[in-house]
């Protein structure tokens, strides 16, 4: 059997993919108990959440000031890689991860998301806020 690696891209120190249950999956699947540690860690989860389609992770995950009511997934979505530009941390409880995610639909060219997102850390928690697109 063999593992899958983590959509994200992550590297571990021996510069090789890290495996899902070993990087974003256990905050997914652990999120009751496993909060990601930082901003970056939280951006890099939601992003394998899309790849993945686990809205209920999105969701739980997205600040309630702007919480959607649900989270669709656009049929034949194939999600192509992630770049992380820049993780700045602005204070203790604030941050914004700049990034580019690269996507593309079937019969369509590939397209580019580049956002700087913020993020909020409330109760040891880190949550998506908003972003901006760049």
């Amino acid at each position: 059997m063999s593992l899958q690696s983590c959509p994200c891209g992550r590297l571990g120190p021996s510069g090789q993919a890290l495996e899902l249950t070993a990087c974003c999956g256990k905050f997914i699947d652990g999120f009751a108990n496993t909060p990601a540690a930082d901003a970056e860690a939280l951006m890099r989860s939601r992003y394998c959440a899309f790849v993945l389609q686990r809205a209920d992770y999105l969701l739980a995950t997205w600040h309630s000031s702007r919480r959607p009511t649900r989270v669709s997934f656009d049929p034949g979505v194939k999600w192509l890689g992630l770049e992380v530009r820049q993780h700045l941390v602005v204070d203790d409880s604030h941050a914004e991860v700049e990034f580019v995610a690269r996507q593309k639909a079937s019969g369509s060219p590939a397209l580019r998301l580049h956002e700087r997102s913020r993020f909020v850390r409330e109760e040891g928690r880190w949550y998506y806020v908003d972003g901006d697109h760049l």
